[in-house]
């Protein structure tokens, strides 16, 4: 199966680099429980789906590759799980004595701080370590070299934003909206079709890289069947993002023109969608699907405010520049004070994170 797709060059939205307040480094614990929530998952499924019979001989080495792993810490404490769970299983095996070298790539955008990821490397690391810059939407790696893809928390990020939404004369176009949050049917079409477009790029670039019997682990953010994306909890985050913005145009600090051009590259897919995305493509077989419960939602309104900026700042002073970013998120902290419901995700519990097992198939 080939990517029929055209080559644009996909867009690039890092998180905030460095390691100082507005980082993503110190405000990323939210994502942290996502890795940690899948901690015990993963390795069931590496003790039970991983076939220690994949490597080749005579190289014994296992390759390990944690996509969007920004800069750090919670990149190093998924691949950290993933080589115990591997160790693990080969603790179990009983023709097997020796234990292979690991080597783990991290992989984000070019534009991503690796510079502050590799200074936080974990000195007693049990793996060797490289950088792979470059989108995950095309390929990365050569045929048949990688035995574990993880990703964590970035399969929601598009490649590119809907061209249709940014065209004044289609009738997607979003004009007075950051997102698909209560957006006319046209909108939302737009993000879905989109996101069904990279999911197929990222699946076919995967099947090409993976070993057979390889496998890959994903956590996503979906939003459930069953509710509206307005339901959702970080849909009503974004929402509340775009009425401080819409504020800001009113009193003259952004222009219309400027707030009706931007549009967040953002997609939480049902799970229906992601399994119509596995399905279509016929290199892997689903090996585990299920919902897992997100630690530490108890969020108090400093730590939301900045997960929030850490992630979003970057797209933002892109966009407006950097002079309005602290006013943006001053009003924010501000409207969020008024609405404790997203404070406690435990009375506003919305969020679903999926956990997904695939494995690579042999070519039909």
């Amino acid at each position: 199966m080939e990517d029929k797709r055209n080559n644009e060059f996909p867009e690039s939205y890092p998180m905030t680099g460095g390691v100082g307040a507005y980082s993503y480094v110190q405000n990323s614990k939210y994502q942290r429980g996502y890795v940690e929530a899948a901690k015990e998952v993963i390795k069931e499924a590496i003790v039970k789906k991983f076939d220690i019979n994949c490597l080749s001989a005579p190289l014994n080495s296992i390759f390990v590759a944690d996509l969007g792993c920004s800069t750090g810490p919670n990149t190093f404490l998924a691949v950290q799980n993933i080589v115990d769970a591997i160790e693990h299983k080969y603790q179990l095996s009983e023709d097997r004595d020796e234990i292979p070298e690991f080597q783990v790539f991290f992989n984000d955008h070019a534009s991503n701080d690796f510079n502050t990821l590799f200074k936080s490397f974990p000195p007693k690391r049990k793996y060797l370590a490289a950088g792979v810059p470059g989108s995950f939407y095309g390929r990365l790696f050569p045929k048949a070299s990688i035995h574990i893809f993880h990703s964590s928390n970035s399969l929601n990020w598009l490649s590119r934003v809907p061209k249709e939404i940014t065209d004044k004369t289609s009738r997607a176009w979003n004009k007075g909206r950051i997102h698909y949050t209560n957006a006319p049917k046209d909108v939302v079409e737009a993000y879905s079709t989109q996101y069904a477009m990279d999911m197929e790029s990222f699946l076919i670039a995967r099947g090409e890289e993976l070993v057979v019997g390889g496998l890959m682990a994903l956590l996503i953010a979906s939003v459930p069947d069953v509710i509206l994306s307005s339901d959702f909890t970080i849909c009503t985050e974004l929402e509340l993002l775009e009425s401080c913005l819409m504020d800001m145009e009113k009193v003259g600090l952004i222009s219309e023109a400027n707030l009706d051009s931007i549009n967040l590259p953002l997609y939480f897919p049902s799970p229906k969608e992601l399994m119509a995305a596995f399905e279509r493509n016929r290199r892997f077989s689903i090996e585990g699907i299920q919902e897992l419960g997100i630690q530490d939602k108890q969020l108090n309104l400093q730590s939301l405010t900045l997960t929030l900026r850490a992630g979003l700042g970057g797209v933002l002073e892109k966009h407006f520049g950097n002079n309005i970013i602290d006013e943006v998120f001053d009003r924010f902290s501000k409207k969020l004070a008024t609405t404790p419901t997203l404070l406690n995700l435990n009375e506003n519990q919305k969020t679903s994170l999926l956990f997904v097992l695939l494995k690579c198939k042999p070519n039909d």
